[in-house]
């Protein structure tokens, strides 16, 4: 049974991403996934709505480091077919190595910005607040810019 229910996701998401109308590629730098390489999809075939993100990012200094994969769903609202008002909320699995050994730990964060997105595809750009917040903390004035491709 778990294995049906795990296959009809998998399809499912496999169609939503085939039928989407907006697909992205970007680079960010903040956000929830530090600096990280990052997968947005719309799900339907407008460019207003929602859609979800997925990520992986991290850093190592020293042989210590750390990496983040960055999941959400955001919503886009725009009156014309290139700048939108994009709102969205996810959590970030990391998974990390250091002095103490391994780890892994979960965050929550939340988005409120700006995306230049156009309509027939070409260069994306995103600036936004992202706060972030897990187990004992609250950055409310985290930030991040995004660099990316729409095809």
């Amino acid at each position: 049974m778990k294995k049906h229910f795990l296959l009809f996701l998998l399809a499912f998401g496999y169609v939503q991403l085939c039928s989407a109308q907006a697909k992205s590629v970007y680079f960010e730098l903040g956000g929830p996934g530090l600096a990280s390489i990052n997968f947005d999809t719309r799900f339907s075939k407008t460019e207003n709505g929602f859609g979800g993100r997925i990520g992986v990012g991290g850093f190592s200094v020293d042989g210590d480091g750390a990496v983040f994969v960055p999941l959400g769903v955001n919503y886009i609202v725009g009156k014309d077919s290139r700048n939108y008002f994009e709102m969205g909320a996810g959590v970030t699995p990391v998974i990390g190595t250091g002095g103490a050994g391994e780890f892994t730990e979960t965050f929550g964060h939340l988005l409120f910005g700006y995306r230049m997105q156009p309509a027939n595809g070409g260069f994306t750009f995103r600036a936004f607040i992202n706060p972030v917040f897990g187990n004992g903390f609250f950055i409310p004035y985290y930030a991040g810019l995004s660099f990316g491709y729409k095809f």
